[in-house]
C-alpha cells in the first residue's frame, strides 16, 4: 500500500468505507492483482463500467467514483488523472489476456497451435467482455507513452499467431494466400465479440473459444482434394 493509500490520522480506512454500485458483471478484485490496493481495485471496476457505458471522454471523475461511494477528488489520491486510470485498464486486461494465450507450451503442431491460440484468445475476451471492449475501443484516449506500450503488447498477439500460421504454411499444413490478412482475420474473431457477447447467453466462453478455433482452423486448412 502506497503512503497515499494509507489512513493518516486514525480512523477507518477508506476501503472499509467503500459502498459499491458495480453491476452483476463486475471486474473480479483479483483482476488487478494482489499489489493493487482495495480503494484502486473498486475505482477501476467501476471506471471500466462507465468507460464501457459511456466512453472515455464521456465519462467524469464524479461517476467514476461516485459508483463506489467516494468523492470525486479521491480519484487523484490513487492515480494521477482518469487517463492513467484508463492506462492502467488497457495494460492490465492486454497483460492478462496475452498471460491467457501462452498458459499452454507451444508443442510444435501448428494445427493444433491455432486452435489452442483461438481458443483462449475467444474464451477469455468473451470472459472479460466489459473488460476488453475498454481495451479495444477507447485507446485513442491514452497519451502516447501509454499508447505505444499498449501497441507494443497487442503486437505480441500479432506474433503469436503469425509464427503459427508461418510454420503451418511452410509444412503445407495450411493454404494461406496471404499470411497478414489470415492473422489480422483470426485475431478479430476474439475483439469484435466484446460488442456483443453477454455472459447469460446461449454460449459460455469457452463453448464460443472451441467453436471459434474450429473456425480458424477451418479458415487456414488446405482444400481437399
Amino acid at each position: 500500500m502506497s503512503g497515499k493509500e494509507r489512513r493518516r490520522g486514525g480512523g477507518p480506512h477508506p476501503a472499509a468505507r467503500l459502498k459499491t454500485k458495480l453491476g452483476p458483471e463486475a471486474v473480479p478484485d483479483e483482476f488487478w492483482g494482489e499489489r493493487t490496493s482495495p480503494v484502486s481495485r473498486a475505482l477501476l471496476s467501476s471506471a471500466v463500467q462507465c468507460f464501457a457505458r459511456k466512453g472515455f471522454h464521456a465519462t467524469t471523475t464524479r461517476d467514476i467514483t461516485s459508483v463506489v461511494g467516494l468523492s470525486p477528488g479521491s480519484l487523484y489520491v490513487h492515480f494521477a488523472s482518469k487517463e492513467a486510470v484508463l492506462f492502467h485498464i488497457a495494460r492490465t486486461g492486454h497483460s492478462r489476456a496475452l498471460a491467457a494465450l501462452t498458459a499452454e507450451p507451444d508443442d510444435g503442431d501448428p494445427g493444433r497451435q491455432i486452435r489452442r491460440l483461438v481458443a483462449a484468445h475467444v474464451t477469455w475476451h468473451a470472459r472479460h467482455h466489459t473488460v476488453a471492449r475498454v481495451c479495444q475501443y477507447e485507446l485513442a484516449a491514452l497519451d502516447p507513452e501509454h499508447l505505444e506500450e499498449i501497441l507494443d503488447l497487442r503486437q505480441r498477439f500479432s506474433a503469436l499467431v503469425r509464427t503459427a500460421v508461418e510454420k503451418g504454411a511452410r509444412e503445407g499444413v495450411f493454404d494461406v494466400p496471404d499470411i497478414d490478412r489470415s492473422v489480422r482475420a483470426i485475431l478479430s474473431l476474439g475483439v469484435d465479440l466484446v460488442r456483443w457477447y453477454r455472459l447469460d447467453g446461449a454460449d459460455s466462453p469457452e463453448a464460443l473459444g472451441e467453436f471459434y478455433a474450429e473456425l480458424a482452423a477451418r479458415m487456414l486448412s488446405t482444400p481437399s482434394t
